[in-house]
């Protein structure tokens, strides 16, 4: 698509939505992000972008900024960490994606951490089709090979084989029982009339 931008005697005209010496629509990597990062197709991507501008978007391009993204996770994934976090949390969320044009639910699994800051941190995501010990055996192992030496709290749920599986990697690691589980735990030992309180 060729620009034509209008000229004035001053030189002072500044296009507002392809900016001079520009050849993309400002925040257009952003919005191809946030399209593909809601399910849509590169075909879907290039008919929103003719509809929306008139501009023609190959999905070729498409491609290439959503590749772009993907070097970059990649990047983040296998990023050096920190010594020494006081407080990891290691959980799992289950989210709706959709896959194949289809909604469905996928667990990611989470180490949430604590640095010494105070600050959050996200050391790590991952998916997986099951959770287990020697997954999260991985998942530490992954950790201290990236550069955590230390944990000094985890708070984990009550999977069965989890304290061994960080005490392999962390020994001196201190367990903490998420307080969310404590509390569905509790529960069970009270009473009916009480628990729905």
């Amino acid at each position: 698509m060729e620009l034509r931008t209008p000229r004035d005697r001053d030189g002072s005209f500044e296009p507002q939505l392809v900016k001079k010496n520009k050849t993309c629509i400002i925040g257009m990597n952003n919005q191809i992000l946030a399209l593909y990062a809601r399910g849509m197709t590169t075909r879907e991507i290039t008919s929103v972008f003719k509809e929306m501008y008139d501009a023609d978007v190959s999905p070729a391009l498409i491609s290439k900024i959503t590749d772009a993204v993907i070097d970059q996770v990649v990047e983040w994934q296998n990023r050096p960490l920190d010594a020494i976090y006081p407080i990891v949390y290691l959980d799992c969320i289950v989210l709706k994606v959709r896959q194949d044009s289809r909604v469905i639910s996928k667990a990611v699994f989470l180490a949430l951490g604590i640095n010494l800051d105070g600050q959050k941190e996200l050391p790590g995501m991952w998916l997986a089709e099951n959770e287990g010990a020697k997954f999260w055996l991985n998942v530490l192992t992954e950790l201290k090979n990236r550069g955590l030496n230390d944990i000094l709290i985890a708070c984990v749920d009550g999977l069965k084989g989890f304290p061994e599986a960080i005490n392999a990697v962390y020994p001196e690691t201190q367990l903490q029982l998420c307080i969310v589980h404590m509390v569905r735990n509790s529960l069970r030992l009270g009473r009916g009339k009480t628990i729905k309180r």
